[in-house]
């Protein structure tokens, strides 16, 4: 109940967002062309790669030009950070990391959530109100404030205060300048949190700042060894969740990847085309935003209850509001959504949120309906899905989103 107000907050610009208003110019070179060759380069790399990827619709690496941008791109690195999932009963509530702040040699180090949602960097500085670890930034000699304000709502609430620039760091990958809020205030839903901010991982013609997120910095200085990051989260483990920032961790898939086209460079965006319930087809024509940031799957309410419609019993939750919908706990639906034209399986363990009311032979389905005018032509993919699915987010071959199997589901 909490996640959905914060939803109705966090997306409350996404109809103009995806009808291209008010938006950032990306830097052109973010769209530039020799990246095909540095994803590809990483995702043939049979030595890390065992399992094999499926490079569907890439380019090869055959140009002089490409090997020159690869062999100058040779230093550059990738970078692993452990992921702390945050559990509420059997629901996992959200993934948070470590980011290092500060040019001194330990950087100082706060847990922040990792969103693909969203597109700004924030943490508490000399935050009166904030109850979590802050940034020490009168310790850093390169830390700036430039005075300019900074205000965002996320699906966790609201924060507030100036832009700020200082060196960050994610492992070994460190960007200079890089631009975050320092918050002075933040909603009380934050300091309920064992977090002290949140990464913004979206496209940055979505950041509140106005400046290239940390990852695309990465990108843009040839930082990183790949233009892609990967994300694997577990399930109802505390620990085992990572980010690849240039890389990623095939062990932790147990299957190929399929490639899903970004339709919206703002959050990462795909195309719903619809989901088979029950081996019934339930038609869509959605924009979907596959976000880390967020716990469960927000359709609207009509889709959801045309979805629900064909699970044998399912109907209204008794004792939630209208958004949720229950189905028979002791019943086993089949549910796959169709992204780009491919068909992607849900996890039932994901799926099934617990009882409607103690003692109630019926469950809260994940699957949420929200107003049909918020939702018109959009569909938010959270976490529950993506614990099925090792999720890679390339910026190469015009930008997509690729899927593999997850582990999780072989175990």
């Amino acid at each position: 109940m909490a996640e959905l107000k914060a939803i109705k907050l966090k997306y409350m610009d996404a109809q103009d967002v995806l009808a291209g208003k008010n938006l950032v110019v990306l830097p052109d070179a973010l769209s530039d062309p020799r990246l095909d060759a540095l994803s590809d380069a990483a995702l043939t790399d049979t030595t890390s790669n065992p399992s094999g990827f499926a490079l569907s619709e890439s380019t090869p690496v055959s140009h002089q030009a490409n090997m020159s941008f690869l062999a100058m791109n040779a230093a550059a690195q990738s970078a692993t950070d452990p992921l702390t999932d945050e559990m509420v009963g059997n629901i996992d509530l959200q993934y948070y990391g470590p980011v290092g702040f500060g040019n001194d040699t330990h950087p100082q180090q706060l847990s922040v959530i990792i969103d693909t949602g969203s597109a700004d960097l924030w943490i508490p500085v000399d935050c009166g109100d904030c109850a979590n670890p802050q940034y020490e930034a009168n310790a850093s000699s390169t830390y700036t404030d430039t005075g300019n304000p900074f205000n965002v709502t996320y699906g966790s609430g609201n924060v507030g205060g100036t832009l700020a620039h200082d060196t960050i760091s994610i492992g070994s990958l460190e960007i200079d300048k890089q631009y975050f809020g320092a918050v002075t205030h933040v909603s009380s839903d934050f300091n309920d949190d064992p977090i002290s901010g949140l990464i913004g991982l979206g496209f940055s013609s979505i950041a509140t700042s106005g400046e290239a997120t940390f990852f695309e910095n990465l990108i843009m200085q040839d930082k990183v060894s790949a233009p892609f990051f990967s994300v694997y989260l577990t399930r109802g483990k505390a620990s085992g969740s990572m980010i690849i920032l240039g890389g990623y961790d095939m062990s932790k898939a147990v299957g190929p990847l399929t490639w899903v086209p970004v339709i919206s460079k703002t959050y990462w965006t795909v195309q719903f085309d619809g989901a088979v319930v029950e081996g019934k087809n339930v038609t869509g024509d959605l924009h979907a935003a596959i976000d880390t940031g967020t716990t469960l799957i927000y359709v609207s309410q009509a889709v959801a209850s045309s979805i629900y419609a064909n699970i044998p019993g399912a109907g209204p939750a008794a004792n939630y509001d209208s958004n949720f919908f229950s189905f028979p706990c002791n019943s086993n639906p089949t549910i796959s959504f169709l992204l780009g034209g491919h068909d992607f399986g849900l996890n039932m363990q994901d799926f099934n949120l617990g009882q409607d009311g103690d003692g109630s032979n019926n469950c809260i389905g994940g699957i949420v309906g929200m107003d049909d005018t918020f939702m018109e032509g959009f569909a938010i993919i959270g976490d529950e899905f993506l614990k099925s699915w090792y999720s890679v987010y390339d910026y190469s071959h015009g930008a997509r989103v690729g899927f593999a199997p997850s582990i999780n589901n072989a175990q």
